[in-house]
């Protein structure tokens, strides 16, 4: 069967595009690859992330320097897609971060340990690009893995 010229894609059966399901994964490879100029095909100058990270400038510019203090922080870091949901223009993401804690990290000197954490994610497309990004890091259960939490307090008495 010919297709017109006219023919889009149809979104699979998630109700994603491949084009919506490229630009996310982009967005992960980014950081799994410590490479934050992949940003530039997979989100918007003006994109927003909700809620920026301490000292995160805004806009994917404000992206890229946390892209590489990730690959200073944590060695090995990949992100792994779990679950990619939504419809066309909008995605959820269930996902994991692993890595090696070799490098400081929320004022956490490195500790050689590895962790595994869940992301949250939720992002709007327009015209092939992020425009916004939800998320939600376990960096809590973070801490816990990488042996800062709880923190020791000093014996009673001492």
């Amino acid at each position: 069967m010919a297709m017109s010229p006219h023919h889009q894609e149809q979104p699979g059966p998630q109700g994603l595009g491949a084009d919506d399901r490229r630009v996310v994964e982009l967005l992960y490879r980014a950081f799994s690859d410590g490479n934050p100029d992949l940003l530039d095909q997979a989100v918007a100058t003006d994109w927003q992330d909700i809620p920026l990270a301490p000292h995160q400038q805004p806009g994917r510019a404000g992206m890229k320097p946390l892209i590489l203090a990730f690959a200073a922080a944590f060695s090995d870091l990949r992100i792994t897609i779990l679950d990619m949901i939504g419809q066309p223009g909008r995605v959820a993401v269930r996902a994991v971060i692993t890595g090696t804690h070799t490098g400081p990290w929320f004022g956490v000197a490195p500790t050689g340990r590895s962790f595994q954490i869940a992301i949250h994610e939720f992002h709007a497309i327009a015209d092939g690009r992020l425009t916004h990004t939800w998320h939600l890091e376990d960096w809590f259960g973070w801490l816990g893995q990488v042996g800062a939490w709880p923190v020791a307090s000093p014996e009673v008495g001492s």
